[in-house]
């Protein structure tokens, strides 16, 4: 049981943590054991995502004044709250293939730049590619334009150089 002063320092602490996080998911661990809960926190971990329980009254306080007060009404039962600070589809991503799996876990909602999301909107969120697949498929876009610029860009004097070519095979030939 923690006293009135862990209390505050905790609430001050997820405060921070939902300033800095990129997305929050919200899930309902009900029905699963340590075992399983432990072996999410570490696939969660492996991709540099925080995984906590902590009381709902004290998720409402830290929630105030940031994007995650969208949804506090969803602090209801048994919540465990997922945070991360670099990629907001992995979260999605390792929690929706552990629902899978596991039917006891239920991602029940989550927020992302102050917008709400429903479980079906992380489902969607979680199919997306990771960020550097997405990255690299930018750069070899970006990559493809100059290459492609730089093929027209010659074949202009090549295309000049057989009309000359031409020319003087023609009148060689007359």
């Amino acid at each position: 049981m923690l006293n009135k002063n862990e209390k505050k320092q905790l609430v001050e602490e997820i405060h921070q943590k939902f300033l800095a996080s990129k997305i929050v998911i919200l899930t309902d661990y009900k029905g699963l054991n340590v075992d399983k809960i432990n072996a999410l926190r570490r696939k969660l971990k492996e991709s540099n995502i925080e995984y906590r329980v902590v009381k709902n009254t004290l998720l409402i306080r830290a929630s105030e004044d940031t994007d995650v007060a969208v949804i506090k009404d969803q602090f209801k039962g048994p919540t465990a709250i997922a945070m991360s600070y670099d990629d907001p589809v992995a979260p999605a991503k390792v929690l929706s293939e552990f629902a899978k799996d596991n039917d006891k876990l239920e991602i029940r909602a989550g927020v992302m730049s102050g917008r709400f999301l429903d479980a079906r909107a992380i489902k969607s969120l979680s199919s997306l590619p990771s960020r550097e697949v997405l990255l690299s498929q930018v750069l070899s876009a970006m990559n493809g334009v100059p290459t492609g610029l730089v093929r027209v860009l010659n074949n202009v004097p090549q295309k000049f150089l057989y009309a000359l070519q031409a020319i003087k095979d023609q009148k060689a030939a007359a």
